[in-house]
C-alpha cells in the first residue's frame, strides 16, 4: 500500500478523539435508532457476516454506502465513530466494529497512556452497548524499543482494567492484527502467536483478536492454518489482497474462497470485512468482494 493510502487508514480511525466531542449530542439520537439494529446481524446466503470498513471509501458518503449496502449484501459498515452509527441503522445496518479510545501508533503498551485510554473507554463502552454494536476496537501501539514482553506485560495489566465493563455490557474488544513490515513500521501485535498469548493472559471472554487476513499474509503466510488452530482467539477478520491491498480477486495470491471456506468449517459465523482498496469502480469491486466471500 502506497504512503498516502496508509496515511488515510491512520487518520480515519484517529479522527476519533477529535469527533468524539462534536458527536456527543447526535450520539443520543443515534443510540435511540441504533437500538433496533440486532447485535448479531443475520447471515447472508453463506455463514459469514458481511461487513466493510469504510476508511476505504472516501469518495462514497456513508448516507450513499449504508443506502446501497444491503443490496450487495452487507448488513455493516464499521470503524465509524459514534456521530456516525445511527446513519446505519437508519439503513438497516449496524456497525461491527465501533472506533476505540486511541490510533494504531498510541496504544495500550504505553503504561502512561493507560489512565487516558481507560477513562475513553468507559465513556465509549456504554454507547457501544446502548447502541447494541458487537465489538469496539484497540491497538496495541508501536514498540518504540520495547520488547515484545514488556509491552504484553502493560497491555494486559491495561486491557484488565477495561474487561469487566466490557463484560458486563456484552462488548468485544478486539485487538488488530497488523503487519510492521509494510504498512505499520515498529507496530506490536503484528504475529498471531503474541496476540493470542495476549489474549491467553488477558482471560476474558470480552477480548479477542482481529485477524486481517491481509496483515497476516505479510508477516507469516500460513493463514488457513494459522485461523483454524487459533479461531477461539478471533473475534473477526478483515480481508484485502496481497500484494497492494487491492481488489480480493485472482490477480492476488491469496484465495478467499477457500480461506472463507475454512473460517466457516471452524464453525466461526461472526464478521468479515472488506479493506481493499477498490483499483475501478468501487461498488463493483466491493460486490464482487463480498461475493468471493459468500460460499
Amino acid at each position: 500500500m502506497d504512503s498516502n493510502r496508509n496515511i488515510s487508514r491512520r487518520e480515519a480511525i484517529s479522527t476519533l478523539a477529535k469527533a468524539a466531542g462534536a458527536a456527543g449530542g447526535l450520539m443520543m439520537a443515534g443510540a435511540a435508532s441504533a437500538s433496533t439494529v440486532p447485535s448479531q446481524a443475520a447471515a447472508g446466503k453463506g455463514q459469514l457476516r458481511h461487513s466493510v470498513c469504510k476508511w476505504c471509501y472516501p469518495k462514497i458518503a456513508l448516507e450513499d454506502l449504508c443506502a446501497k449496502g444491503g443490496d450487495l449484501g452487507l448488513v455493516s459498515v464499521e470503524l465509524l465513530s459514534e456521530g456516525d452509527w445511527a446513519t446505519c441503522a437508519k439503513h438497516g445496518l449496524t456497525c461491527a466494529v465501533a472506533n476505540g479510545p486511541s490510533g494504531i501508533s498510541d496504544g495500550w503498551n504505553l503504561p502512561a497512556d493507560h489512565d487516558k485510554l481507560v477513562k475513553e473507554s468507559e465513556r465509549l463502552l456504554p454507547l457501544v452497548a446502548a447502541a447494541k454494536l458487537p465489538q469496539m476496537i484497540v491497538f496495541s501501539g508501536n514498540r518504540r524499543g520495547m520488547t515484545d514482553a514488556e509491552g504484553m506485560a502493560n497491555c494486559e495489566k491495561g486491557l484488565k482494567r477495561i474487561t469487566p465493563l466490557a463484560e458486563q455490557l456484552g462488548v468485544t474488544v478486539i485487538m488488530e492484527l497488523l503487519n510492521s513490515k509494510r504498512d505499520h513500521k515498529d507496530y506490536m501485535c503484528d504475529h498471531t502467536a503474541w496476540g493470542v498469548e495476549l489474549v491467553r493472559r488477558v482471560g476474558s471472554p470480552r477480548f479477542k483478536l482481529l485477524y486481517d487476513i491481509y496483515h497476516m499474509q505479510i508477516m507469516e503466510g500460513d493463514v488457513i492454518d494459522t485461523i483454524q488452530k487459533n479461531v477461539q482467539y478471533i473475534s473477526h477478520f478483515h480481508t484485502g489482497g496481497v500484494p497492494g491491498r487491492n481488489e480480493i480477486d485472482d490477480t492476488q495470491e491469496l484465495n478467499y474462497p477457500r480461506i472463507c471456506r475454512a473460517i466457516i468449517d471452524t464453525g466461526f459465523s461472526g464478521y468479515i470485512a472488506q479493506e481493499f482498496i477498490p483499483k475501478r469502480d468501487a461498488l463493483t469491486s466491493l460486490k464482487q468482494g463480498i461475493q468471493l466471500c459468500t460460499v
